[in-house]
């Protein structure tokens, strides 16, 4: 069975840091374990980062910086790297977006999820890639076990 390339948006990405409760938290349970191929950029990776150690952001998941560079070296470990080679500006209305659909097109990603469905639903099928919330990627998941 094909592995699902799948960008995380980093909405995802906090909402999973921030509560052990829901889909997004439950997605990234799975990533040490590789249940599906989290494609990343660097620009994404950086993303990542940066607003896991905004301070609003610690607050709220309430991981001291060191805690969070221990999670990203772990995921690090096994994300695939994906180059982008193609910028395909303007796609989207939020200019801080456009790095995750590139991630996606350039890793060939089967699906992008995310939270926020409403601004990626136009530009994700022109270039061939599904547009799952959190919950729809963990149904998928448990499907296929």
């Amino acid at each position: 069975m094909i592995k699902l390339r799948i960008v995380l948006d980093t909405n995802v990405i906090v909402a999973g840091v921030s509560s052990n409760q829901g889909a997004s938290y439950q997605l990234l349970k799975e990533i040490p374990g590789q249940s599906f191929i989290m494609l990343v950029s660097v620009p994404l990776f950086v993303e990542y980062e940066a607003t896991l150690k905004r301070q609003e952001i610690c607050k709220a998941h309430g991981l001291p910086h060191h805690d969070v560079d221990i999670l990203l070296q772990v995921w690090a470990k096994v994300c695939k790297p994906v180059s982008l080679h193609f910028l395909w500006r303007p796609q989207l209305r939020d200019p801080g977006d456009e790095m995750v659909l590139e991630t996606a097109i350039n890793g060939g990603a089967h699906a992008l999820v995310t939270f926020n469905t409403t601004d990626f639903r136009q530009a994700c099928p022109r270039f061939g890639v599904d547009l799952w919330t959190p919950a729809t990627l963990l149904g998928r998941l448990r499907r296929r076990t």
